[in-house]
């Protein structure tokens, strides 16, 4: 029996829910054996709100779970295993072709799950709203109820560069990200 990932459309933001259960099921009906693992790629991201950094958890894929599990010999998943993610509330179906579950080829596994592996050893991402010529307004700081334009954003620092008027003249300031906020 060959190892294989399948991808399972689910209800939106019912994916942890789906496999925690499927988790459950494959314990309780003692398939664990054939379904291997059960995962929902996501990444860390920081966001400012009031002042106070937080990071929290972001789906990669929406509305998919990853199953890796045993085939069989012709490929097709096992028929204890089919009914028992296809009867698990907030499933919908495999993704495939002619209503077959088709297995994800190992390149796109790697990729995929690479992607969610590298966001768990990174730092959270920020998550920054404004790009080059952008207009804001100072929220905190000396600039306060200042407007100015976006000249540069630098993500690694969490500051944005503006460019506000002062006294007449436009002047370059280096902001936190969260001091700043949409006109």
């Amino acid at each position: 029996m060959a190892k294989n990932w399948y991808v399972l459309r689910v209800q939106s933001n019912k994916e942890e829910a789906v496999r925690e259960t499927l988790e459950l099921k494959a314990k309780l009906e003692g398939v664990t054996d054939r379904l291997c693992r059960i995962v929902v790629p996501s990444e860390r991201v920081s966001t400012m709100k009031s002042g106070r950094r937080r990071v929290a958890q972001r789906k990669l894929y929406p509305g998919y779970v990853f199953v890796e599990m045993d085939a069989e010999e012709d490929g097709s998943v096992p028929d204890g295993v089919w009914f028992l993610i296809r009867e698990t509330t907030g499933v919908g179906d495999f993704i495939g072709t002619e209503g077959k579950p088709t297995p994800m080829k190992p390149h796109e596994i790697d990729k995929l799950l690479g992607e969610a592996e590298r966001s768990e050893e990174e730092a959270p991402s920020l998550k920054v709203d404004y790009a080059k010529g952008d207009q804001i307004k100072v929220k905190q700081g000396p600039f306060e109820n200042f407007e100015g334009i976006v000249e540069e954003v630098q993500l690694d620092k969490g500051l944005v560069r503006v460019i506000v008027t002062i006294f007449g003249r436009p002047t370059l300031v280096e902001l936190e990200y969260w001091q700043v906020g949409p006109i």
